[in-house]
Parts: structure tokens; sequence; C-alpha cells
């Protein structure tokens, strides 16, 4: 089986790529899904459908049609990772794992300590909490290979 692990969440660092660099690594049978990671296609992508003078319409219609992507991953994907960062609120990243819980998909948070309380309801549905890339590729390694 080939496991499909989301990757959510902060978007300035490059903790998707150690991820994935640590699954390669040991030669995990996982592929990877993400959110658009560019933040400026991901605040135009719903320009061309109408008139965007309104900064509220204009991140109303690009949320609906990022929607799509992330609606449509999450839904495919085995296992979700949702990082929350300590330089921003990544609100869409608590999004996402609301829709895992709806969804029974299984997500693992990776945030550091900071940060808990804030997260303690994301953190309470979640199936594991990592404070590193390493924790995320030591579980997934245990999960896509027993």
């Amino acid at each position: 089986m080939i496991w499909t692990v989301y990757l959510s969440g902060e978007i300035h660092t490059d903790w998707r790529n150690q991820i994935q660099q640590g699954a390669e690594a040991l030669g995990l049978p996982v592929e990877f899904t993400s959110a658009v990671t560019d933040h400026a296609a991901s605040d135009a992508a719903g320009d061309g459908l109408a008139d965007t003078a309104s900064g509220y319409w204009r991140d109303h219609q690009s949320a609906k049609v990022n929607a799509i992507r992330t609606k449509t991953l999450i839904e495919q994907c085995d296992i979700a990772v949702i990082r929350f960062g300590d330089q921003y609120k990544q609100w869409n990243a608590a999004f996402d794992a609301g829709q895992c819980a709806a969804l029974g998909k299984p997500y693992i948070t990776l945030h550091d300590e900071s940060i808990v309380h804030p997260l303690k309801e994301v953190d309470g549905a979640a199936m594991g909490w990592a404070q590193t890339v390493e924790q995320v590729v030591e579980v997934l390694q245990y999960v896509v290979s027993r």
C-alpha cells in the first residue's frame, strides 16, 4: 500500500521538504500532497472570477477556490500532518485539522510547546503531537512499515 500524507500549515519554513526527505531516505511507501504553498498564488486563486476591489471579496473568492484543492486532498489522504509555526497564526491549519477530525482522518500536529494551550482542542483530536520533523518521520515509519 502507498500511503497518502497531506501536509498542512505553515509555509515559511522547509518542514515539508524535511519530512519528504526523511521518508524518502527510509524508503517509506508514502506520497505527499499539500495545499498551495506559494502565498501570492494562494491569495490570487480567485482573482479571475470577479472584481476583487474589496479585500474581503478577494479573500473570500480565493478561499473558496483554494478549498477545492484542500477539501479534495484531505478527503483522499490516509493521514495528515498539520504544522503550526510560532511566527504566524495558521487559522487555515486549524480549519484543516477540524476537517480531518470531522472526516475521521487521523492527523499529527507539529508545533513547539509554547503553543500547546491555544491548540488544546486541535491537539485533543490529533493522533499525536510532534515537536520535530524527525518525530513525524519516526511516526510515519512505524505506521506505514508495520
